[in-house]
């Protein structure tokens, strides 16, 4: 007597899937689901779906067929590839590992094409761009450790360190281009007349290879006093610097020297005054480019966004001799109006470290002494103040360190007076602290680099200070669609004819209608 009809698994796509799918249903069913707290069935529920989905991704796969196709397949080169052969590959994507069953197109001595890589824009390495760009997002906000940890417990694949560092290099790849290429015209209100670029500096420590030439050979000959411990002054790790850009508009903000003195000095009448918002800014840092070559990217981001000029441009610094020489020779070369002006807290700084000469460090007379002073700096008097206070300092009879820390101060006045114009860039509305470069060095350097013991190669700090930078700027998601696209281009379209990929023939959908066999 002959069994019923029954439809075999290998004739059925997404069988695996089903059943999957039915033994999550079946345990949802049964008295274990029905112990258990909402986050122990959370828990469940993530770990037995993602296997269904990668059951469902495999069973996508196979359905898509091996990529053949129906014309001839050419190289670069106009080479036709005529032998074929069925190849597997193993994708760990975010689900887990599948395997891609692809035809390859070659030739005698020839490396195999395959047309399917190119259709589905497979990586050229196992993991998928998935994957990488769940490491590359990981790798920016922590250490590599903890992207091991949070990559193995949130998907269905593990990278092991090396890997995901290499991987991480790999997905930093197209930052430079992506902002080239980028249109980046400026798409705030006219009200945001500013446009402002702002430099600093941090230091990273380096392995000892990829320090710069005179910071290694001085690295090279220092030698520590004690074995244990370092003695004071000592530093554990030699430094690369990091240049830190920032260019963003923002709308004038027109205050009173008081104003600013009294949300400044510790005078206890401090307004609250509502600032007008940073807006389209980016931030980047770079320790692989010289400093010369960030405020030269500066300046392309600016014009990008700026191409009229009219728009006041503003440079905030905070007296660094290399920055101070460049910015006019990129202000000429792109013909644009800089206003260059000094950030006034480290003004302040040195107010209050040539206080400590006159008075005791906790009087209320020191405190008096810098506000007195710090308003006339703000009204435009700063090489007069630098006059009274040396003038002081000869009547007083000072010297030592006292006088160092008068003479440092009023040559740092004197010497940048032609920045210190603060009561004419307080009526234009310019801003003149460098706050928003001082929040992009702590958390696009220090909050990452600094972790503890953290020594890092060139290409790995690069990297991960290019995707932090994407992530702060708000630009990694469109940043990463530009990445897969340029990835298709090198992984796949530069190695055929025309850069252009052939087309595949897929594979005859079975779905509805299941081949079916009598089993008797």
């Amino acid at each position: 007597m002959a069994l019923p009809a029954q439809i075999l698994p290998a004739a059925v796509p997404f069988y695996e899937a089903d059943m999957n799918f039915d033994d999550l249903k079946s345990f949802l069913l049964s008295r274990e689901a029905g112990s258990l707290s909402h986050s122990d069935l959370e828990r469940e529920i993530e770990e037995k779906g993602r296997e269904l989905l990668r059951t469902l991704l495999q069973a996508h796969l196979d359905q898509r067929g091996p990529g053949e196709v129906a014309g001839p397949v050419r190289d670069a080169e106009g080479t036709a590839r005529s032998k074929t052969r069925l190849h597997k590959r193993t994708l760990g994507s975010v689900f887990g590992s599948v395997e891609v069953n692809r035809t390859g197109y070659g030739g005698a001595g020839l490396e195999s094409l395959h047309p399917l890589d190119a259709e589905l824009n497979l990586p050229v390495e196992r993991y998928s761009h998935e994957v990488r760009r769940r490491c590359a997002v990981e790798a920016s906000k922590g250490s590599f450790d903890e992207a091991v940890e949070s990559l193995s417990e949130h998907s269905g694949t593990q990278v092991p360190k090396r890997q995901l560092e290499e991987l991480v290099v790999r997905a930093a790849t197209d930052f430079e281009s992506y902002y080239e290429h980028r249109s980046g015209s400026c798409t705030v209100s006219p009200e945001d007349s500013l446009l402002v670029l702002s430099f600093d500096g941090k230091g990273v420590a380096m392995l000892p290879k990829d320090l710069r030439e005179p910071t290694r050979k001085a690295a090279e000959k220092r030698r520590h006093k004690l074995e244990k411990r370092l003695s004071k002054g000592e530093k554990r790790h030699a430094k690369r610097m990091a240049t830190v850009a920032a260019v963003y508009t923002v709308a004038p903000h027109v205050r009173e020297p008081e104003q600013v003195a009294r949300g400044l000095a510790p005078i206890h009448m401090v307004e609250k005054v509502k600032r007008p918002k940073p807006k389209d800014k980016r931030v980047w840092a770079s320790l692989e480019k010289s400093p010369e070559e960030v405020i030269e990217q500066a300046f392309e981001e600016a014009q990008r966004r700026e191409p009229s000029h009219k728009k006041q441009w503003v440079a905030l610094v905070d007296g660094n001799k290399t920055q101070l020489k460049i910015l006019p020779q990129k202000a000429k070369k792109y013909g644009v109006d800089l206003t260059v002006v000094l950030d006034l807290i480290h003004v302040t700084e040195y107010l209050w470290t040539a206080s400590t000469a006159f008075h005791d460090e906790e009087s209320r007379e020191r405190e008096n002494w810098v506000s007195t002073r710090l308003l006339r700096i703000l009204c435009g008097q700063s090489s007069t103040v630098a006059g009274g206070i040396r003038r002081s300092a000869t009547l007083r009879e000072l010297n030592g360190k006292a006088r160092q820390a008068v003479d440092s101060c009023c040559d740092y006045l004197l010497r940048h007076a032609s920045y210190l114009r603060y009561d004419q860039y307080l009526k234009m509305g310019m801003p003149i602290a460098t706050g928003v470069i001082e929040g992009a060095c702590r958390h696009l350097v220090k909050d990452r680099m600094e972790l503890t013991g953290a020594r890092w190669s060139l290409a790995g700090a690069e990297a991960v200070l290019r995707l932090r930078a994407l992530r702060a700027s708000g630009d990694f998601e469109e940043y990463w669609e530009y990445h897969e696209t340029q990835e298709y281009k090198r992984n796949h379209a530069a190695h055929y004819a025309g850069a252009q990929a052939p087309t595949t023939e897929k594979a005859r959908p079975q779905g509805k209608k299941p081949n079916l066999r009598l089993v008797k």
